[in-house]
């Protein structure tokens, strides 16, 4: 079980979403775990999570609903699907 849980709501952020995700899974700490769910983007935001999806399979989870809900749905899923002791929003 991850230590943190971190829960990315995303919608159309192909723009800045390569930086965010870089960052996140890069820092120091490593004991976590990336809930990233994609709420029904129009842009690239899903390739991009699909990506990093590949590139650190044992610490992102991609998530993709079928209609856009907004930010509370997609925090609730992460939410649902989190295992860490303790969870953070980005």
């Amino acid at each position: 079980m991850p230590k943190v849980s971190i829960i990315i709501p995303c919608h159309n952020k192909d723009t800045y979403l390569f930086a965010c995700l870089h960052s996140v899974l890069n820092q120091s700490l490593t004991d976590i775990e990336v809930l990233a769910i994609d709420d029904h983007s129009t842009d690239n935001t899903l390739q991009i999570l699909k990506f990093f999806q590949k590139e650190y399979p044992s610490k992102l989870k991609v998530f993709s609903l079928d209609e856009k809900t907004g930010v509370s749905a997609a925090r609730n899923l992460g939410l649902e699907n989190a295992q860490g002791e303790y969870i953070s929003f980005l």
